[in-house]
């Protein structure tokens, strides 16, 4: 009998292998899924202008108006910086991750019982937890409310835009002739269904419903001043947050939780961090690669503390128990969330780069008034918070767009195309399928980002090979604008001043550390402003700051005040006070010539309830 050759022996040992993995591919595919969506999620969240589109302009706001048109909140919305990584933070994190994983694996050791390490641990998470859930489940609720009431939609071979002010679709681009303005607040087909006036107005406010913000302000004299809004949908996501926090903390720490406050670190964490370069980032994921081999394979702090402290730092699931024992206890498998974060900044940072192309190809040169002399002619930033709702009701399932642009009067693109990305993505997916198939086949922890670097990097600066842009992606930076702007700051001197020094995430130095806290500041803006008053400060920014904090008064030390969305009704007993003045008013401005009040007794007066002249003076 012959023996199997050799590409036989290789099937039949992948045919078995397959076999005895086919159990755990429910959990595989679950860490597979848990894992994309906060990269994915986080990454569309970060995108901002790029350098290569124009600035928009700036507008100055009534005093009266409060809340503006949709464009202007939605630009505002992005204005923000992250926490640039620099080349020196390939070896600071490294250095401070392995310390930090040191001290904590002899805690262990020491305390043999992990429980108070776990208490202080998941305390010290609990106030991070709420903050970051609370976002992810805010931004959620705005994905699905965009979804059901987008910005514009495309019926009959024509887009319409919503008026929000008018309640009304406004027939734009396409086919518009004989086309007339629609005043049902749904999109679509939905537009067609017979509606009450009541339950139009009802979804109208429904439509507007998310731009309703509550107002907190707070200032306390020489140390906070600020206010926050906070729409319904932030109140939703407080609320659950702080619910799921407490469970997790007081009653029980199911998966599902961990998984959750998990979603939320990540996603927040990948719109706060960004290498700026690709360089930066490969440097940085190449010094993590080699310290995630040498505590996972050459030492036993990586695992020992991964199982011992039950804190929301990782992705738990889920696995099947073994078959011959039915006793045996549920157990779990797990994803590290720097695994997710680390190699998400880099695909975050690639799909920022796809949009920084696409607005660099859109670029026009125009001559000046000299011919000799070229000017770049940046093409507009259309902001893309709501474009993916805007998309599904204006595009095919195919992709095909449902109406027919105007080539006088082009319509902002929904999308651009997400090259770099969408390899990263790829690369991302080939190195978790590579930890997994290689943990099962070993049944030994294996460091996710010995599989996951290679995999990214690889995919990313091959895309670039391959394209012939690797020199742009060389000389990408998302710090070329904020130099640009320190330029012209800088007293007018924009050809001899030097670009700000990028600070390094883990430095201590004064004058980075003040950079750093500028930038967090401009972040924080996005959704609370906040500023301290100081004696060095200029008169100007201190009254600024009590304006927005709602300072009224020099002698004001505490105050705290709520700001409603909508004009708040008088209580009822005022009503009906003032009901009694005006008619009080009435009854005296009628002239005493009248014989029907003047020969009346005083006495009928008095049967009929009418009350005294002289007491209805009084009530004036």
């Amino acid at each position: 009998m012959e023996e199997p050759s050799l590409w036989a022996r290789v099937l039949g040992r992948a045919a078995y292998e397959f076999t005895q993995m086919q159990p755990m591919l429910p959990t595989y595919a679950h860490l597979l899924v848990s894992a994309l969506f906060p990269i994915y999620a986080g990454a569309h969240a970060s995108l901002t202008r790029p350098a290569s589109a124009a600035k928009p302009a700036k507008r100055k706001r009534e005093s009266g108006d409060q809340q503006g048109d949709e464009s202007s909140d939605e630009e505002e919305e992005e204005e923000h910086k992250m926490e640039g990584l620099a080349p020196t933070d390939a070896i600071m994190m490294p250095l401070f991750a392995g310390l930090t994983l040191a001290a904590l694996y002899f805690l262990i050791q020491w305390l043999q019982d992990p429980a108070l390490l776990n208490r202080l641990l998941n305390g010290y998470f609990a106030l991070f937890g709420v903050f970051s859930v609370s976002r992810l489940i805010t931004d959620a609720l705005d994905i699905g409310h965009s979804l059901v009431f987008p910005h514009r939609y495309a019926l009959g071979g024509a887009l319409y835009h919503i008026n929000s002010k008018e309640r009304e679709a406004v027939p734009v681009a396409g086919d518009t002739k004989d086309k007339t303005t629609i005043g049902s607040p749904l999109p679509g087909f939905l537009a067609k269904l017979p509606l009450s006036d009541r339950m139009r107005k009802m979804l109208w406010a429904d439509r507007a419903m998310p731009g309703n913000k509550w107002t907190f302000r707070l200032y306390l004299h020489r140390l906070f001043a600020g206010k926050v809004l906070i729409g319904p949908h932030g109140f939703v996501g407080a609320a659950v947050a702080i619910l799921a926090v407490a469970y997790f903390n007081l009653v029980d720490k199911p998966w599902y939780l961990t998984n959750l406050m998990g979603f939320g670190f990540s996603y927040g964490a990948l719109q706060l961090m960004s290498p700026t370069t690709f360089a930066t980032g490969s440097l940085i994921l190449g010094a993590l690669f080699f310290y995630d081999i040498y505590f996972v394979f050459y030492t036993p702090m990586m695992v020992t503390v991964a199982k011992s402290l039950d804190v929301p730092i990782k992705l738990v699931f889920p696995r099947p128990g073994p078959t011959d024992d039915a006793t045996a206890k549920p157990s779990h498998a797990m994803l590290g969330l720097g695994d997710v974060v680390l190699p998400g900044i880099m695909i975050g940072l690639a799909l920022r780069f796809d949009l920084f192309l696409f607005y660099l190809r859109r670029q026009k040169r125009k001559h000046t008034t000299n011919e000799s002399e070229e000017m770049v002619e940046k093409p507009k930033y259309h902001s893309l918070a709501g474009r993916w709702s805007d998309h599904f009701w204006t595009h095919s399932l195919t992709g095909r767009q449902l109406f027919t642009s105007n080539d006088k009067n082009p319509e902002a693109p929904f999308t651009f195309p997400k090259t770099y990305f969408n390899a990263s993505i790829i690369g991302y997916v080939v190195g978790m399928l590579a930890t997994l198939g290689v943990m099962h086949i070993w049944g030994h922890a294996q460091p996710a980002l010995l599989y996951l670097v290679p995999g990214v990097l690889g995919s990313l600066w091959l895309t670039a090979l391959a394209r012939g842009e690797l020199s742009s992606m060389w000389e990408f930076s998302e710090a070329s604008e904020e130099e640009e702007e320190h330029k012209d700051k800088e007293d007018g001197n924009t050809k001899t001043q030097n670009p700000p020094e990028r600070a390094s995430f883990f430095s201590f130095s004064d004058k980075k550390a003040q950079a750093r806290e500028e930038r967090t500041k401009k972040l924080m803006q996005k959704h609370i402003h906040v500023d301290s008053e100081s004696e060095d400060e200029p008169e100007v920014v201190r009254d600024k700051v009590r304006e927005v904090a709602g300072h009224k008064s020099d002698r004001e030390v505490f105050s705290f005040s709520i700001e409603a969305p909508w004009r708040l009704k008088h209580p009822r007993s005022v009503t009906r006070r003032q009901q009694q003045r005006e008619e009080g008013l009435q009854e005296l401005e009628r002239p005493l010539s009248n014989e029907s009040t003047s020969s009346r007794p005083s006495s009928a007066r008095q049967e009929s309830g009418a009350e005294p002249p002289g007491k209805r003076a009084r009530l004036n």
